[in-house]
């Protein structure tokens, strides 16, 4: 079975060297490619893509530049590949050894998987803390907060046979954050159950700042709402979702002078205080209570 891993790819000339480096040094006993599609750099993220190029014939540089966003440049480079099967992966992260191999031979057995998540490599303590919970981390698919409460995975950590991705109809344009998400949602509806490579691993880089951070918990937040307006199930109580939103704010405001005791508890309220926001942003521009 041959393998394409696919990386989306916008201005990461400072991180992309060190994933493609480590997949450099994957093995795959079947023939695989490496799929860069790169969706408007203008940080030279092209050039570092080109000089591993000529170490390595089995890397591709697709252009997916022709719209701005990671699905357009997700589905770019999955049309590109030539691949029975997709791996995808981020060009900031990194694989960990080993990776390539044990989502292959998931893939062999199953039509849609993904893998462990490690916090520690790449980002420094107090960037850690955030995701101490964070379930695959802890070796399981995350699961919706709200009904039907299906499985998901990072876009980062998934791999999925090319059929499948064709039927679902790819990663979803209308949704610039949650896309992968929403992925793993359809899915499951065609009846797909997902597979968690626990052995395979990606180590993950955070937003470095706290603005980055809250920027990216609020953007979850928002389309985390679009998504339950999206698959809630006809005749769904909302009610308590309201009195549950305003006793988290509650309890967050209250827990603010915390923030002063190190960089780790600043991080972690920053994280919680947008992704309230994001919540509250959602729930007004899509008429449904926050989730």
């Amino acid at each position: 079975m041959r393998l394409s891993v696919v990386i989306p790819c916008l201005n990461a000339a400072s991180t992309i060297g060190a994933q493609l480096q480590a997949l450099a040094e994957q093995r795959w006993h079947e023939p695989w490619e490496i799929v860069v599609a790169d969706n408007g750099s203008t940080d030279g993220s092209p050039s570092v893509v080109d000089s591993y190029r000529a170490k390595w014939p089995h890397l591709r540089l697709v252009d997916a530049s022709a719209c701005r966003g990671q699905p357009f440049a997700l589905n770019a480079g999955a049309s590109a590949a030539l691949g029975e099967a997709l791996v995808f992966c981020d060009a900031d992260d990194q694989v960990g050894d080993g990776w390539l191999s044990a989502m292959g031979d998931a893939l062999r057995e199953h039509d849609f998987v993904a893998c462990s998540i490690d916090f520690e490599k790449l980002n420094p303590p107090w960037l850690q803390a955030i995701f101490s919970g964070h379930a695959q981390r802890h070796g399981r698919f995350q699961k919706a907060r709200f009904a039907p409460h299906y499985w998901h995975a990072g876009g980062g950590t998934i791999g999925v046979k090319k059929w499948l991705w064709k039927a679902v109809g790819g990663f979803s344009g209308a949704l610039p954050y949650q896309h992968d998400t929403d992925f793993c949602f359809k899915v499951q509806l065609r009846g797909v159950e997902p597979y968690f490579v626990r052995e395979a691993v990606v180590h993950l880089r955070c937003r470095p700042t706290l603005r980055g951070l809250m920027r990216q918990a609020a953007n979850w937040a928002e389309y985390s709402v679009l998504l339950y307006k999206m698959y809630r199930p006809a005749g769904t109580a909302d009610a308590r979702l309201w009195k549950e939103f305003f006793w988290q704010w509650k309890a967050l405001l209250g827990s603010f002078p915390r923030v002063f005791l190190d960089r780790a508890a600043q991080a972690r309220w920053i994280w919680r205080f947008g992704w309230q926001l994001g919540r509250l942003r959602g729930s007004l521009k899509h008429r449904v209570p926050p989730v």
